[in-house]
């Protein structure tokens, strides 16, 4: 969505949002590019947003936990309209994308992404053959952050590769032990079995 329509974007830092999920009673995560670059230890890149993942089960409670802030969800995904998320409401699939703001005069600082969950399992949104043990998830930045784990951010960036996904892989890829290795293959070769990333994962995944 072009921010010159829907307004601009100052994105929060990754330990400034820490401050204010400081107090959340549900799991969350750092998604997108920043996860990438907690995952490696150093920046990378700038960027035009902050992502977060929760689970849509959660959605209760992040709307408790953000009171007060400026809702929107983009609705129908995808094609640059948002509306306001209303008091109450529900999002069911496939709303998943919601953009945040601490008044309607600032500027966009947080996107929640919701994702699917099934017990103790994570389902992934975009196929629910792709799931995960929760607690499996994610990582702890050494500053207490959450984020992704960056096998799973990868998996979500292979789709539709952009030149700063690519930078992002790049950095990533040094850093992903043979089994992170093995299961990223495997997930992507599920949305996409001819993607070029798996013949740089190859070498250590299952033929």
């Amino acid at each position: 969505m072009s921010d010159d329509v829907l307004g601009r974007w100052v994105p929060d830092r990754p330990e400034e949002l820490a401050t204010i999920f400081t107090k959340a009673d549900f799991s969350w995560w750092i998604a997108g590019g920043y996860a990438i670059e907690l995952a490696v230890g150093h920046e990378l890149r700038p960027h035009g947003d902050l992502d977060v993942l929760v689970l849509r089960r959660d959605q209760a409670r992040v709307r408790d936990l953000l009171a007060g802030w400026d809702l929107y969800v983009a609705d129908p995904p995808g094609q640059g309209k948002l509306r306001p998320w209303r008091p109450g409401e529900v999002l069911q699939p496939p709303l998943h994308d919601i953009w945040c703001r601490r008044t309607p005069e600032a500027p966009w600082s947080v996107q929640l992404m919701l994702d699917e969950a099934e017990g103790t399992q994570w389902v992934s949104r975009r196929n629910p053959e792709v799931r995960r043990p929760i607690d499996q998830l994610g990582r702890t930045s050494e500053k207490g952050v959450p984020y992704l784990a960056p096998e799973v951010q990868l998996f979500y960036k292979a789709k539709a590769t952009r030149d700063k996904d690519e930078i992002d892989f790049e950095a990533a890829l040094p850093i992903l032990g043979e089994s992170q290795r093995v299961w990223l293959a495997d997930v992507i070769r599920v949305i996409a079995p001819d993607h070029p990333w798996l013949r740089r994962l190859l070498p250590v995944s299952r033929t």
